[in-house]
């Protein structure tokens, strides 16, 4: 169980954030009409912040399939981050990697895959440094503060009318530049990331819905390998 509490310590950093980004959904979920237990179940159901927000945006506007649609393609982007920390969980039993999909979120996947690229868990003989049991503490552990806070934010309803106005709307971007900022080792790392957030701000202007996250996403990881292979061949000279 030791790897399981690291996971779960691990998420305390980030939990304000998490927290302040709850209690704001939780608010304007009662502003859109939701009853709290209603706000509190999606949040236990869906548990993903921008698909939530994106759908209370639609939510008395568009019917079920757009809703649903839209937020399926926000979603998208966890293809991209499972598939880059799938490498690391070969050999496990499909039950714990339905587990581990089932409760990822950015904030877990990003202290997942460090952890892993860290190598500085103990090996539990899938042949990768790292730990499942820390992959499910950080899941759990978002997971837990974020429902909590949802169910804070409904509770208090729609005693702040404008949560914007105190600045808790930059609660999220901000946290996960933090995150980002663990991954910025080298000049290709710090590259991919400016040009990520260049498509991204193009992307908003051209791209209908949450498109440009998805081809941010790819044209950055595609910038990155096309680096690494030009570069690759300076440094073994």
């Amino acid at each position: 169980m030791r790897d399981l509490r690291r996971g779960l310590v691990a998420t305390l950093p980030l939990a304000p954030g998490i927290a302040a980004f709850g209690l704001l959904y939780g608010m304007m979920a009662r502003q859109a009409g939701f009853a709290a237990w209603e706000a509190v179940a999606m949040s236990m159901m869906v548990h993903a912040g921008s698909a939530q927000f994106t759908a209370l945006g639609m939510w008395g506007v568009a019917g079920a399939v757009p809703i649903i649609l839209t937020t399926l393609v926000i979603n998208l982007r966890h293809l991209l981050m499972g598939a880059s920390i799938a490498p690391y969980l070969r050999g496990l039993d499909p039950a714990w990697k339905a587990l581990l999909a089932l409760w990822m979120s950015d904030e877990s996947y990003a202290l997942a895959i460090a952890e892993y690229e860290r190598g500085q868990a103990p090996e539990r003989g899938y042949g990768v440094p790292g730990s499942h049991w820390y992959f499910l503490g950080a899941n759990s552990g978002v997971y837990v503060v974020w429902a909590c806070s949802g169910l804070a934010g409904a509770v208090l309803g729609r005693a702040i009318p404008d949560p914007a106005r105190y600045g808790l709307d930059l609660v999220f971007p901000l946290a996960f530049l933090g995150l980002m900022m663990a991954f910025v080792k080298d000049r290709i790392g710090a590259a991919v990331a400016l040009a990520a957030a260049v498509f991204a701000l193009l992307g908003v202007h051209w791209l209908p819905s949450k498109w440009y996250v998805i081809v941010a996403g790819l044209l950055g990881s595609g910038l990155g390998l096309l680096l690494e292979e030009v570069t690759g061949p300076c440094k073994t000279s």
